[in-house]
């Protein structure tokens, strides 16, 4: 009889905040045949487990050692008190995703990029971006921080720590607001009225687009595509080859235009509610 266990290869490590973290070895009546590595999520605190780094070898693979783990590894964690548990999932780990999505594990948001050529795409004729205000700053926030931390919790975040993280976010990304060094703030004009906003921060060989939102009253009418090309238009300008992104799954209308703009998931997000 196969019996599949984890071996912890280290003692349970307890960092000075409180988090959580072990490696483990999968093991098949104590023969080791892959390895795992646990831990509580650094940004949902202790309730929480991530799921990292399961791999089986090659001439165990296909018999249900995977399996076994992953159901192992939830024991392990529900042990810690923990009330979820995520995993990432690479876009190209087929076989990975059909193992978490067999388990209960449901895609909460996508990672996506786009390579970007050395031209910046123009924009549609009487659509401008300009800089967001100081004045416009502080509702533009407000009303972020509010739609951030509702994504979460219409996938499952309780609204609390939804919202502690949307303020922990928020804080980290924006330090200095309007002016922080790399954080690229704007606004959307067709035809001389604000149609929508733009966030973009430029990293060391990427851009990112933290938030691009069209104003409802305006919507459907292809302002979100131009906000898009005026991100494109601001990475390629700051000599950015690749922009990434983050989209919430269920966010129908979002998942459509990147991908119509030839951006591709390079990554899943997905959890589990541990019972």
């Amino acid at each position: 009889m196969m019996t599949t266990t984890l071996r912890p290869t280290e003692p349970l490590q307890r960092a000075a905040d409180g988090m959580l973290s072990r490696h483990y070895q999968v093991c098949v009546n104590s023969r080791p045949v892959g390895a795992i590595h646990l831990s509580t999520h650094p940004v949902f605190g202790p309730a929480v487990a991530r799921m990292e780094d399961l791999r089986i070898e090659e001439p165990d693979r296909r018999r249900g050692r995977g399996t076994v783990a992953a159901l192992a590894a939830e024991e392990v964690v529900r042990g810690w008190g923990c009330k979820r548990i995520e995993i990432a999932v690479p876009a190209d780990a087929e076989a990975a995703l059909r193992l978490a999505t067999a388990l209960g594990y449901v895609q909460r948001n996508r990672a996506m990029e786009k390579r970007l050529g050395p031209t910046a795409p123009e924009l549609p004729e009487g659509s401008r971006g300009r800089p967001l205000t100081e004045t416009e700053y502080g509702p533009w926030l407000e009303q972020g921080k509010e739609k951030y931390a509702q994504s979460w919790i219409d996938r499952g975040v309780p609204a609390e720590e939804a919202r502690a993280k949307s303020e922990r976010d928020h804080a980290r990304l924006l330090p200095q607001g309007p002016g922080t060094p790399g954080v690229l703030l704007s606004v959307l004009e067709h035809e001389d009225t604000r149609v929508g906003t733009l966030w973009v921060a430029l990293e060391e060989e990427w851009a990112y687009v933290y938030d691009v939102e069209a104003d409802a009253r305006f919507r459907g009418r292809g302002h979100g595509r131009s906000l898009m090309l005026l991100a494109e238009a601001q990475a390629v300008a700051a000599g950015k080859r690749v922009l990434r992104l983050n989209v919430f799954a269920g966010n129908t209308p979002a998942e459509r235009l990147y991908e119509s703009l030839g951006y591709a998931p390079v990554r899943y997000i997905m959890y589990k509610n541990l019972l």
